[in-house]
């Protein structure tokens, strides 16, 4: 990275935007972009990484510098992870400055404590040991240090992938098939996709795998009535669509209207036509109770901590707390139960989160299944082998790892209605 004062002067200011975390970090830095649009586009991805950067390294470059100022944390930053070396610096640091850049060189990392190592909160690391050893964790905690591979997903309604890797190949785009979704594409760099013609003819989304997957786990066919009950932006929408044919009838609820509207340009450009955007207040909603025992597979991508996520979304190690953690439990239970109810005898509900955390995991499904002797729970692995995709160690339940499978972190459990309890 080439350094110039007012490089740093804006690296400076954009981490102090962000660092209060009064709200998503990608939302704030998407502010700080709209209000400086003279910036070009090496200057936003420089900015970018040292913010992300900075978050997922946070509490080791705290350590560093105590109750630090937004600059030395940024001149931590850029000292013990982007190999800038004094003589760089010396141009921009104040004399008092010199002599502490030579002392936080000296610090060792492999000398701290577990969670600074890991950049894991103190809380989160206490409920990982009872599950994983302290070995486990710093090996996830380093992998979740890392920024997340670029994944794609073909809408195999309008193209093919061999298809579209070689238009990426003859654009200079470098990509592979991903490992285990059978319509998955994993890029190299970080090149522009959303102003690439295959995205803006709907051939191509911009998906993690491990998402991707969720939705062969589901497996909605031709002319079956499917409910995604917490849509969101609709990327998994948009993928039980294509695995439809178009065919059929497809509910995509949620209770955010403004996530449901950056779902509209999504499904034009998709070509699906069997998709309806719905509203709800709540899962007690009106529409839900007309639907009861009427649908035939259910897609319950819960509310969560995100904590698989963290490659992405590291500002959520700040965002979260044991507190939040229990409120959404309580939302986890409300919401699937709702969502059961609308299953017909017979029926298949995938629950799944993006959390790394059995309570938000198995723990949900223990306690739904000891309340719904209806339903009883579907292997996830002999679900994917039928439909020849293969993971190393996936058993009853899908818990997808970036360690593992180098996609984010998601956990998905698939229930079968078996029959009706009155």
């Amino acid at each position: 990275m080439r350094l110039t004062p007012e490089r740093l002067d804006l690296l400076i200011a954009a981490v102090r935007k962000i660092l209060p975390l009064q709200a998503p970090a990608d939302v704030l830095l998407r502010q700080f972009f709209q209000d400086r649009p003279q910036l070009g586009q090496n200057d936003r991805g420089v900015i970018a990484e040292t913010v992300f950067g900075v978050l997922r390294r946070r509490f080791f470059l705290e350590k560093l510098v105590g109750k630090a100022t937004t600059r030395e944390l940024v001149l931590a930053y850029l000292t013990r992870f982007q190999g800038m070396n004094l003589r760089e610096l010396t141009p921009f640091l104040r004399e008092t400055e010199i002599k502490w850049i030579q002392q936080i060189k000296a610090i060792k990392l492999e000398e701290q404590p577990l969670f600074i190592r890991a950049e894991f909160p103190e809380w989160l690391v206490e409920k990982l040991q009872k599950f994983w050893t302290d070995e486990e964790i710093l090996h996830l905690g380093q992998t979740l240090q890392q920024p997340a591979p670029l994944d794609i997903r073909v809408n195999s309604l309008l193209a093919k992938r061999e298809e579209v890797l070689a238009t990426l190949k003859q654009q200079g785009i470098e990509a592979e098939p991903t490992p285990f979704s059978p319509i998955g594409i994993r890029v190299t760099g970080k090149p522009v996709i959303n102003r690439n013609e295959l995205f803006l003819s709907g051939k191509i989304e911009v998906q993690d795998e491990g998402s991707q997957l969720l939705g062969f786990l589901l497996a909605p066919k031709r002319g079956e009535m499917v409910v995604d009950f917490c849509a969101g932006a609709g990327g998994k929408t948009l993928l039980l669509g294509a695995l439809m044919h178009s065919h059929g009838r497809l509910y995509a609820f949620d209770v955010s209207e403004k996530r449901l509207n950056n779902l509209k340009p999504r499904l034009k450009r998709s070509g699906l036509s069997n998709v309806h955007p719905q509203r709800i207040d709540s899962e007690r909603d009106i529409k839900l109770k007309r639907l009861a025992g009427k649908i035939d597979r259910v897609m319950i991508d819960a509310p969560c901590s995100g904590l698989g996520t963290l490659r992405r979304n590291p500002d959520l190690k700040w965002r979260q707390n044991p507190e939040s953690i229990d409120e959404l439990q309580t939302k986890q239970i409300a919401i699937f139960d709702a969502a059961a109810n609308l299953l017909k005898p017979g029926g298949r509900l995938v629950y799944a989160t993006c959390s790394l955390l059995p309570e938000e995991n198995q723990q949900i499904v223990a306690q739904f299944l000891a309340n719904h002797p209806q339903f009883s729970v579907l292997h996830c692995g002999e679900l994917l082998e039928q439909q020849k995709i293969t993971l190393p160690d996936i058993g009853e339940y899908l818990q997808l790892s970036p360690l593992h499978h180098n996609t984010d972190g998601f956990f998905a459990a698939v229930l079968e209605r078996t029959k009706n309890i009155t």
